[in-house]
């Protein structure tokens, strides 16, 4: 069963997703901040990472960035999962390695499709 890191500093927003992952077979681990998403993914070595990008301690791009240019983790999709939807926004996500990009509020089906499709479940 993939295991999947959840992070975001909004706890109903990582309800919905847990629940919506859990349902779908996946294992949820969680984090609220950049920090707590280091030390999580360090203990729990998840096969994908869905990131916020506006969150306290340590933000969604800076913990995309040290998750990318290590070469241990760099292989590990990332999903960002953002209010920030212009299209600025998203491409500068991509640039920073980032698999995909979802913009909040985000349709569940539309990040489950995205979740299975990097992790090969399709």
């Amino acid at each position: 069963m993939p295991k999947i890191l959840v992070v975001d500093d909004d706890r109903v927003i990582q309800q919905l997703i847990e629940v919506n992952l859990e349902l779908e077979g996946y294992e949820v681990v969680k984090a609220s901040n950049g920090e707590e998403a280091l030390a999580m993914f360090a203990s729990e070595r998840p096969d994908l990472v869905i990131l916020d990008v506006m969150m306290p301690k340590l933000n969604g791009k800076d913990v995309c960035r040290k998750l990318k240019s290590d070469p241990e983790t760099a292989k590990t999709p990332i999903i960002f999962l953002s209010a920030r939807a212009q299209e600025i926004d998203v491409e500068a996500g991509l640039e920073l390695g980032a698999d995909a990009y979802v913009t909040k509020p985000f349709d569940p089906s539309t990040l489950l499709d995205t979740v299975s499709s990097l992790l090969g479940d399709v």
